[in-house]
């Protein structure tokens, strides 16, 4: 396809992004050529178009932005067996090498020599996005064109809450961002006793109560330990998620959960954190995880499970939808935490 299609470009190392004319992507003998009818702003994609200290030492422009999205395929390579022209999915982004020690053990979700789309190569705020027939997931019948859009962040939160134990216990989220918010949705529809939601944005805490919280902390306004400690009968939480990267946020994951619980780290401080190894680690014994991506694919097949079986609804999550054309609102309502998921109409 020689054609040319609009898509939001990084084309330089500072705040903002623009709307450019570009190539359709050429795909390889192993790709597939997505017309994308919905993308999703993540955290990360903000991260790049505010140019912080992350993006700066991670990302090399010119490049297309974004990798949450859904489509259809238009094209397909010549040895690609997987997909037929007319499917309807979307992709798993960590784009892996197959080769290395930890790709040969099936921890394809920590591939060292990844690359993902939308950071090491043009993405999906574009009419079209190529990808790997490898990690094309089609979409389970039934579900929308918005809860398709996000199904890549609802991976991080599955594999995030369900990477222990988690029915019958008290789970905390720590952090009520996108992923944050599904991953209150995924620990109640994954049987917790109560889920309780820690965050200092109150329009977060409202949408954490929609998608299943059982309580609700503001921690710029409440003592989070003491409250903890009071909805759990002085005992703690078993499960924390910590979700926010707030140093102070992560200091106080590892002072509410209970001794012998199980911690589980999606986010990235900008910073290194100090942590009492003695008092909060060994003494407590308590196993922390650190979780990066999904997990290929088994944690597609939960999440995708969980949404078929009616027993997870992320619906209430999508509260903004808008032409590609008007990205700088949906950045801001993203950056200011005025929302919870915003997509993006090509």
């Amino acid at each position: 396809m020689k054609e040319k299609m609009k898509a939001l470009v990084k084309p330089f190392s500072r705040a903002g992004a623009e709307m450019k004319m570009v190539d359709i992507p050429a795909i390889k003998d192993d790709e597939v050529l997505i017309k994308v009818k919905a993308a999703s702003i993540c955290g990360t994609d903000v991260h790049i178009f505010s140019w912080d200290k992350w993006a700066e030492k991670r990302v090399k422009p010119p490049y297309t932005m974004g990798h949450e999205f859904t489509g259809e395929i238009v094209q397909i390579g010549r040895n690609v067996k997987n997909a037929m022209i007319g499917d309807l999915v979307t992709a798993e982004t960590h784009i892996i090498c197959h080769h290395c020690p930890q790709c040969l053990e099936g921890n394809h979700h920590v591939c060292r020599n990844t690359k993902i789309l939308g950071v090491d190569r043009d993405g999906s705020f574009a009419e079209y996005v190529a990808v790997p027939s490898f990690n094309i997931w089609k979409n389970p019948a039934g579900i929308s064109l918005a809860e398709a859009a996000i199904l890549e962040p609802l991976g991080n939160a599955v594999h995030t809450v369900l990477s222990g134990e988690v029915t019958g216990k008290m789970v905390a989220i720590i952090g009520c961002g996108p992923i944050g918010l599904m991953a209150i949705a995924v620990a109640k529809a994954a049987g917790a006793a109560a889920v309780i939601a820690i965050d200092v944005n109150e329009h977060r805490l409202d949408l954490a109560k929609r998608l299943g919280a059982s309580y609700e902390i503001n921690s710029s306004k409440e003592n989070t330990i003491d409250k903890v400690k009071k909805i759990t009968s002085d005992c703690g939480a078993e499960v924390v998620c910590e979700m926010s990267g707030n140093p102070r946020a992560v200091e106080q994951a590892f002072e509410i959960i209970t001794p012998g619980g199980r911690m589980s780290i999606l986010s990235l401080p900008p910073a290194p954190i100090a942590i009492d190894f003695a008092e909060n680690l060994v003494l407590k014994g308590i196993t922390v995880k650190g979780i990066s991506g999904r997990r290929i694919f088994s944690t597609w097949r939960k999440l995708t499970g969980m949404l078929s079986s009616g027993i997870l609804d992320i619906k209430p999550l999508v509260t903004h939808t808008l032409p590609l054309e008007e990205y700088k609102q949906g950045f801001e309502m993203m950056s200011n935490g005025q929302c919870g998921k915003v997509l993006l109409l090509p």
